[in-house]
């Protein structure tokens, strides 16, 4: 369950249309602010996907290429509604707060059984 929260943790069907995202601060390159991985937010069709560029350990279950795909509506001070993590077929909410140079991850699976949080800041 780990990868479900890495990728925003982070990040990757949207709600709103493909234009009002593509001028959101979310797009681009995100690094968690612990070191442990990269990620590319970016529209892919009608969605949301966030994918790992990098992971600094092989070990921890994540792999660079491993995506979110969101299911998001901007609210006014981020985005929230859900994530689908297809390598483990997992299902969860998210939320994501900041602006352009730094954000939170927040998501909960199970009804918000287990809930975690990351914080990213723009990868240069």
């Amino acid at each position: 369950m780990r990868k479900a929260f890495a990728p925003l943790a982070i990040l990757p069907t949207l709600a709103t249309t493909p234009t009002s995202a593509g001028s959101s601060w979310i797009f681009g390159d995100w690094a968690r602010q612990d070191g442990a991985s990269r990620v590319k937010i970016r529209n892919c069709g009608a969605s949301i996907c966030v994918v790992n560029t990098w992971i600094r350990d092989p070990n921890s279950g994540e792999k660079v290429g491993d995506q979110l795909i969101l299911k998001v509506s901007q609210t006014a001070d981020g985005w929230t509604g859900s994530a689908y993590d297809p390598q483990r077929k997992l299902k969860m909410s998210i939320t994501l707060k900041g602006d352009a140079s730094a954000m939170t991850s927040s998501g909960c699976v199970l009804g918000g059984l287990f809930c975690k949080s990351a914080s990213w800041r723009r990868a240069r």
